[in-house]
């Protein structure tokens, strides 16, 4: 088994989390400058056995795309010509933003802790990847 990467896509930044070889845990990995988030994948796979990809998908309350799904398909295209071997599923990613933030809060942070937003994305990313991994058990 490989792992499972998960990206929380953001034309700034990018959160990413990872399972475990065995697929049971997800942790926080790290956040990137969206404009280094190819190198950084392909540098990743180079080093860790990875099996799928699992990209976040902005949703509005209705159900229709996020404004921002615009940039998450450009970067699909360029991630699926880049690394066609590695398949990609979406999963919604309604709230993680949220539940990043009260997981922070819950988690004991400072105010000032609270405030970085890359690692809100981290754990957005980590959020995703628990939804993921909960619904294909």
């Amino acid at each position: 088994m490989g792992r499972i990467l998960a990206i929380d896509y953001g034309t700034k930044r990018t959160g990413l989390a990872v399972t475990d070889d065995m697929q049971i845990i997800a942790s926080g990995l790290t956040t990137v400058d969206t404009k280094d988030l190819l190198t950084f994948l392909k540098d990743y796979i180079a080093t860790e056995n990875v099996e799928k990809f699992v990209v976040g998908e902005p949703k509005q309350m209705d159900n229709t795309a996020s404004e921002s799904e615009v940039y998450i398909q450009k970067f699909l295209e360029k991630l699926a010509k880049a690394i066609p071997d590695i398949p990609v599923e979406r999963v919604d990613e309604r709230f993680t933003s949220k539940m990043a933030f009260q997981t922070m809060i819950d988690s004991g942070l400072k105010k000032k802790q609270r405030r970085n937003k890359a690692l809100i994305d981290e754990i957005s990313a980590t959020l995703i990847l628990q939804s993921y991994l909960a619904s294909n058990s």
